[in-house]
């Protein structure tokens, strides 16, 4: 069933009567505006923080979904040490980098400054960045790609057939929650009445699934491929089909490195775009990346590559009109207190002097 948008965003005194003291004033002055200059040289701000120094790490977050790949193809290439060596950054992937099952708990860890680069849906973000979360989107990484499944003997004809059945999702404010939510409200179920909607990771959620203790699934890939592969449930909805071109996820980097080192953004920029025409042009190499990575069966991802409705993008200015449409969809559903701006969430800049 083809649907359009469903969201319709102290002072010391000194004498002058003295040559002697005026003499020292003046001394004292002159060797304090040297030390100031030195320590302005040496990039001090008055705080102690030396902002003009790079840090010797930086940790990336990402989720075991194939919408992600460009992260993974560009830590086993080697790319982001690479990227980031020469700034004296370090990227071990045993130390700096965290995966997580959705965009809420990645979120959170962001909002801890746990992490500094986050691989996440464009939702979650919305929901930080309102409770204060120091970061922008300065990329792009795919538009739609997540499925609703339901079970295989369940006669599914239009979003009524839902009323009443259990569906597991990502928690609230992700993409695949706001996704849904709207969607069924559009086509006249309430999200909180007519269904039950359960929150779950992937994993989790395929499991229950398996044992028969839900009746579907609204998940990104690979999870919908496996579910059928394993015969417990059969694709009926894409989510370009609830909200078509939607945005998926974006890269998010932390408001320390946009202010004090954008140069290591714009690289970080980069490499991605590297990492994400990459795999757009070797789908076969990008499916076995993916595989070694989650361990999920090579011909499980090829068949996902091959049936999502998904596609990787790193510009991310289509990615706006429709983050906008989630901020709108989160307020009105009471998730943040306000709507949060355009630029409040964006720095486009980044990417389009990186593309000039």
């Amino acid at each position: 069933m083809k649907m359009t948008n469903p969201f319709s965003s102290k002072r010391v005194k000194t004498s002058s009567s003295s040559p002697f003291n005026m003499k020292n004033s003046i001394g004292l002055a002159l060797a304090g505006l040297l030390v100031c200059c030195a320590l302005l040289a040496a990039g001090c701000t008055g705080t102690g923080e030396d902002t003009t120094t790079a840090p010797s790490e930086i940790n990336f977050g990402y989720q075991p979904s194939t919408h992600q790949v460009a992260y993974m193809l560009a830590m086993n290439k080697g790319w982001w040490s690479e990227t980031l060596t020469p700034y004296g950054i370090t990227v071990d992937k045993t130390k700096n980098e965290f995966q997580f099952p959705t965009g809420a708990p990645e979120m959170q860890a962001m909002l801890a400054g746990q992490i500094d680069v986050a691989y996440v849906g464009a939702a979650p973000v919305i929901s930080a960045l309102a409770n204060g979360l120091d970061a922008k989107i300065v990329a792009g990484i795919n538009t739609q790609g997540s499925d609703l499944v339901v079970r295989p003997d369940l006669d599914y004809q239009s979003p009524a057939d839902l009323k009443g059945l259990s569906i597991a999702t990502f928690p609230r404010g992700t993409i695949q929650d706001t996704l849904l939510r709207g969607w069924l409200a559009e086509n006249g179920l309430d999200p909180d009445t007519d269904v039950d909607i359960r929150e779950m990771g992937p994993g989790d959620a395929i499991t229950a699934m398996t044992a028969g203790q839900i009746d579907a699934t609204f998940l990104p890939h690979p999870a919908p491929t496996l579910l059928v592969e394993d015969g417990v449930g059969k694709i009926v909805v894409h989510s370009g089909e609830m909200f078509k071109g939607h945005a998926c996820c974006v890269v998010v980097v932390s408001g320390d490195l946009i202010r004090n080192h954008p140069e290591i953004v714009e690289d970080i920029i980069r490499t991605h775009i590297r990492a994400t025409e990459y795999a757009v042009a070797n789908p076969d190499e990008a499916a076995q990346t993916f595989s070694d990575y989650t361990k999920y069966d090579i011909n499980t991802v090829k068949a996902s590559f091959a049936e999502w409705d998904g596609q990787w993008i790193s510009d991310p200015s289509p990615y706006v009109e429709s983050t906008m449409d989630y901020v709108n969809e989160q307020a009105s559903l009471g998730y943040i207190k306000k709507p949060l701006t355009q630029d409040e969430i964006f720095d486009l800049s980044f990417y389009e002097k990186v593309v000039a």
